[in-house]
C-alpha cells in the first residue's frame, strides 16, 4: 500500500494541511486499492500560491540561458527515469506497458525537448516603428492536468510555463498521482529554484476551484472535460485572469472515395481505440462513402475484434482497462444508449470481454447504422467506442463533420494531397491529421467551439504564458 501524503511546496516536501482528507488509489486492472492519496485544501492552495508569488520576481527576471539550462537538467533527469515513469502510468491508469514505454512516458521527453527548442529561438522583444514590444511572463500559472495522458499534459504545460518565466502550481489528476510524484521529484533533483514549481494533490471542486478563483494566480491552464473547463472559467471570471482550455472532442474521420479503404478504416479504428479510447482527439466518428458502407463496417469490425484486451502488464496486450470506475460505468451506459437508439453493434457491446471478471475492462465496440443526431454521435464517450456514419458526397461529409458542438481535431483519409488540404480548410477544428499522421508536438494544438480556447505546443503554446507590453517614446 502506497501512501502519498506529501505536497511539494517552496522546494520542500511538506505535510498537507488538516481537513483535506484522503482518497483511495485504485488499480483499474484489478479494482484493488493500491494506495492512499492526501487531498489538498484551500489552505494548501494558499501556501503553494504564496510560494509561487515569492519566487516570481527572480524567475521572471532570469535569462534565457538560465531557463535553457534548467530545461536541459529536467530532460536529463526525466530520461533517466523513463522505465519508472512508464510503470507508474501502467499501475495508476491501466494503460498497456508497451504503450506506456513507447508513448505515455516517452512523449514527456518529446514535449520537454520541443519546449527547449522553442525557447532557444523565441523572440521576446521586437521593434515596431518607434516602439518596441516586450513579451513578459504573465505571473503565477495554475496548471490543472488530466489522467488519460498524464505526462503529456504535465510536460506540455510545465515546460512552456518555465520557458516563459512563470512560476507554477500544478494540480495533477487525483486518479493519476504516481507519475506526478515522480515528476515533482525530477523537478527537485534538476535544481528548480524553490517556489518556481509547486505541486499539490486534490480534486477539482476544492483545489481546482480554489486555484481558479485565487487572486494571486494570474493564469489557469486546464486540460479536461468541457464541463470542468466551464467550471474553471466561471471560478476565474471575478479575478479576470487568463484561462486556457483544452477540453473535449468528438472528432470526425472523413474517409474520402479516393483512398484505400482497408488501410483507412483499419488505421481509423486503431487511432480510436488507443489508450482504451480515452483520448480527447480520438476519431470517434468515422464517415465513409455510402456506396462502400457495408465494406467499411466489416473492416472496422474485424479490426476491433483483433485487438487483444487484457492485463496491462503483458507486453502483448493492445488495450487495457478503462482508467477508473466512474468512467467505466459511463462507457457502459453510452453503449446501452446507442443500442436503445437503434444503432447496430457489429463488434463489442456492453459488459467485459470474455474471461475478464474483474477490472474496468470494456469491449472495443463498433456501431453501424448511426446517424449524426444520435447520442453516441453527439456526446464524448471517452472509451473504446466508434460510430460509423455514411455520407452521399464530399459536401455532406463536411457538413456532418462540422455538425458538432466540439472542434478539437479532424482526420482525413485521401489519396489526393490537394483534395485533402482543401477539405482540411473547411473543417471547423483546431488540428487536422491526414492519412494516419502522428501528433506533432511542435505544431499548435487546441480547439474550436466547446473544445476550448488557446493553444499548446510550439511558439503558440509558449506565448500563452506571456503578457504583451509596448514601450513608446524612446
Amino acid at each position: 500500500m502506497k501512501m502519498l501524503n506529501k505536497f511539494y511546496i517552496n522546494g520542500e516536501w511538506t505535510e498537507p494541511s488538516a481537513g483535506g482528507g484522503f482518497a483511495q488509489i485504485v488499480d483499474p486492472s484489478t479494482e484493488a486499492v493500491t494506495g492512499q492519496l492526501a487531498m489538498g485544501s484551500a489552505e494548501d492552495v494558499e501556501r503553494a500560491v504564496a510560494a509561487a508569488q515569492a519566487a516570481f520576481p527572480a524567475w521572471s527576471a532570469s535569462s534565457r540561458e538560465e531557463r535553457i539550462a534548467l530545461l536541459e537538467r529536467i530532460i536529463e533527469q526525466y530520461t533517466a527515469r523513463l522505465d519508472e515513469i512508464a510503470e507508474a502510468v501502467r499501475e495508476e491508469i491501466g494503460a498497456p506497458i508497451t504503450l506506456c514505454k513507447n508513448l505515455q512516458a516517452a512523449i514527456g521527453v518529446a514535449q520537454l525537448q520541443a519546449a527547449l527548442a522553442t525557447l532557444r529561438n523565441f523572440e521576446f522583444e521586437s521593434v515596431r516603428g518607434k516602439s518596441y514590444v516586450r513579451r513578459e511572463a504573465i505571473g503565477v500559472a495554475a496548471l490543472i492536468t488530466p489522467w488519460n495522458w498524464p505526462l503529456n499534459q504535465i510536460t506540455a504545460k510545465v515546460a512552456p510555463a518555465l520557458a516563459a518565466g512563470c512560476t507554477i502550481v500544478l494540480k495533477p489528476s487525483e486518479i493519476a498521482p504516481f507519475d506526478a510524484l515522480i515528476f515533482a521529484q525530477i523537478m527537485h533533483d534538476a535544481g528548480t529554484p524553490a517556489g518556481v514549481f509547486n505541486m499539490i494533490y486534490g480534486d477539482g471542486k476544492v483545489v481546482g476551484s480554489a486555484l481558479a478563483s485565487h487572486p494571486g494566480v494570474d493564469m489557469v491552464s486546464i486540460t479536461g472535460s468541457t464541463r470542468a473547463g466551464v467550471g474553471v472559467a466561471i471560478s476565474a471570471a471575478p479575478t479576470v485572469k487568463r484561462v486556457a482550455q483544452e477540453l473535449g472532442g468528438k472528432s470526425p474521420l472523413l474517409i474520402l472515395d479516393d483512398t484505400d479503404l482497408q488501410t483507412a478504416v483499419s488505421t481509423g479504428v486503431a487511432q480510436c481505440m488507443v489508450n482504451s479510447g480515452q483520448t480527447c482527439i480520438a476519431p470517434t466518428r468515422m464517415l465513409v462513402p455510402r456506396a462502400r458502407y457495408d465494406e467499411a463496417v466489416a473492416i472496422a469490425a474485424a479490426a476491433a475484434n483483433s485487438l487483444t484486451v487484457g492485463d496491462p502488464a503483458d507486453p502483448a496486450t493492445k488495450m487495457g482497462p478503462i482508467s477508473n470506475r466512474a468512467q467505466y460505468e459511463k462507457v457502459q451506459r453510452m453503449i446501452r444508449i446507442g443500442m436503445e437508439e437503434g444503432a447496430r453493434v457489429v463488434a463489442g457491446g456492453p459488459g467485459r470481454p470474455v474471461g475478464l471478471e474483474r477490472g474496468f475492462y470494456a469491449k472495443p465496440t463498433i456501431f453501424a447504422d448511426v446517424h449524426n443526431d444520435m447520442t453516441i454521435a453527439r456526446e464524448e464517450i471517452f472509451g473504446p467506442v466508434l460510430a460509423i456514419i455514411p455520407y452521399a458526397d464530399e459536401e455532406e461529409a463536411i457538413r456532418i463533420a462540422n455538425d458538432t458542438d466540439y472542434g478539437l481535431a479532424g482526420y482525413i483519409a485521401s489519396g489526393n494531397p490537394e483534395r485533402a488540404r482543401r477539405v482540411a480548410a473547411r473543417l471547423r477544428v483546431g488540428s487536422v491529421r491526414i492519412n494516419g499522421a502522428m501528433l506533432d508536438v511542435t505544431a499548435p494544438f487546441g480547439g474550436y467551439k466547446t473544445s476550448g480556447n488557446g493553444r499548446e505546443y510550439g511558439a503558440e503554446g509558449l506565448a500563452e504564458f506571456l503578457e504583451i507590453k509596448s514601450v513608446t517614446g524612446l
